[in-house]
């Protein structure tokens, strides 16, 4: 029966009862003529608006199979459905499909998706983010916005995209049009450092080669940071690498009389400068036409890292105290930041 409301397939046959011909009862429900043509005619051999029943497939799995499939799913995350499928027997077969396997789960409200990349974070850790959460929870929105956040990113010349599809018929897998080139790892790439505060940024610094503890007080703290920090009046925060919490850095920002702010290892998403790294570079990656070296990569990422929107680093630096309830109510765990 072609999909019309029951309230309509009444008024319908009303309508043609009464003696309206079938064009005319087409042309008054804005329906096609072959639906009135096909409605009448059910009508008359059935007697019935209504569809008929349809015949569906059995099902091949009970209720507490069903339960069963959901079940260990729940418990094991990575399962794929090709392995509950080969280890349950079904109704009337002696094994049942993945795809129903899938079915009873998407049932359950259960889909594949990619499982989210994050950091190994045994108890001691989740304690320390936990008790870190608690100790800055209470910070006002002021306090937030006199903390200077740092860090260094590595920028790839070229990523690789495992979203990226290609069109192609059977036989066609290397042909020219079919291939992606790829470039042994990634082309290089760039090392930056750069800090973010409220209402203010500092200069992105290009960093040659591996950064030990006293390239970074030389070529960082000393020039960029100390004058920074004190023009300003901010806290320092950074993580918990090597170069960072080594003696002679912390000794030299005592010296500054820098405040340090403390920092849970293995944290970057309670860090906002993550998600500008993130703008960063989105907007050198949509650049026309798009970095072929480093020198020009190195180029971009100074010149995108100045017209990033102040507003967006403010938003992220407000959003300090919502990390933390987000850090708490995860009990130290991983959160949507």
């Amino acid at each position: 029966m072609p999909q019309m409301s029951q309230v309509l397939r009444e008024r319908a046959i009303g309508m043609l009862t009464a003696g309206m011909s079938t064009r005319a009862v087409a042309r008054e429900l804005n329906v096609h003529f072959s639906t009135i043509s096909h409605l009448q005619r059910r009508f008359r051999e059935f007697g019935s608006t209504s569809n008929r029943p349809h015949i569906r497939r059995p099902r091949v799995t009970t209720p507490a199979q069903d339960f069963h499939i959901q079940h260990v799913h729940l418990q094991d995350r990575l399962r794929p459905a090709t392995r509950t499928a080969a280890a349950t027997i079904g109704l009337h077969n002696q094994r049942i499909s993945a795809q129903t396997v899938r079915n009873r789960l998407r049932e359950a409200h259960l889909h594949a998706r990619r499982p989210h990349r994050g950091l190994d974070l045994i108890p001691v850790r989740r304690r320390n983010r936990l008790e870190w959460s608690n100790a800055h929870i209470r910070w006002r929105l002021a306090r937030w916005r006199g903390v200077l956040f740092t860090d260094e990113s590595r920028f790839s010349l070229f990523r690789a995209d495992g979203r990226q599809r290609v069109w192609r018929r059977v036989g066609e897998r290397f042909s020219d049009v079919n291939v992606v080139n790829r470039v042994a790892h990634g082309g290089g790439g760039v090392m930056v450092w750069a800090g973010v505060c409220y209402g203010r940024r500092t200069q992105v610094h290009l960093i040659d080669g591996i950064v030990n503890a006293q390239r970074y007080r030389d070529e960082i703290l000393r020039p960029i940071v100390v004058p920074f920090i004190h023009d300003h009046h901010l806290m320092l925060q950074h993580d918990n690498a090597r170069p960072h919490v080594a003696r002679i850095c912390t000794q030299f920002l005592e010296a500054e009389n820098i405040p340090v702010l403390a920092w849970p290892a293995y944290s970057p998403d309670m860090s906002p400068i993550e998600h500008v790294w993130d703008a960063l570079d989105r907007r050198i990656r949509q650049r026309v036409p798009v970095p072929a070296n480093i020198q020009q990569h190195g180029t971009a990422i100074e010149e995108e890292w100045t017209n990033i929107p102040q507003a967006t680093i403010n938003n992220l630096i407000n959003s300090m105290r919502r990390r933390c309830v987000a850090l708490r109510e995860a009990n130290g765990g991983h959160t949507r930041y």
